[in-house]
């Protein structure tokens, strides 16, 4: 079977076990959850990520991240979906929670936060938001 969006299920696999406070999860390996996995690490979200090849696509192994017993991701939202893109142009990228959240583009340059593509002057499909 396949699945229809992969991006979604990666940020509904990471919104559950943060939800019952789980120290680690697996997910099937692909580069647009490479590159959204690592955007999380670097913005402080989760803990470590850990990549395991398997003969097959892989599977990325995250380690979610808490602090002083409370979760770090406090909310995560799928905005551009398959039935529905949503593009914005650099100057109309929304800003999460007045800039306390972060909300993840693709760009022409690759994935990358909000704050980046607004740097780069660089608008694309804003995937998702996480605070």
């Amino acid at each position: 079977m396949t699945m229809t969006d992969p991006i979604a299920d990666l940020l509904t696999r990471i919104r559950n076990a943060n939800m019952v406070k789980h120290e680690s999860l697996e997910v099937p390996a692909s580069n647009i959850k490479k590159e959204i996995v690592e955007i999380l690490k670097a913005e402080g979200f989760i803990k470590d990520v850990e990549y395991i090849e398997d003969n097959k696509q892989g599977i990325i192994k995250i380690f979610l991240k808490y602090s002083k017993g409370e979760r770090v991701i406090k909310g995560i939202k799928r905005i551009s979906k398959p039935g529905l893109r949503v593009y914005a142009k650099a100057n109309e990228l929304p800003r999460v929670l007045n800039g306390l959240g972060i909300a993840i583009v693709s760009t022409s340059n690759g994935v990358v936060t909000d704050k980046v593509a607004r740097k780069n002057n660089t608008g694309g499909e804003v995937l998702a938001y996480i605070w």
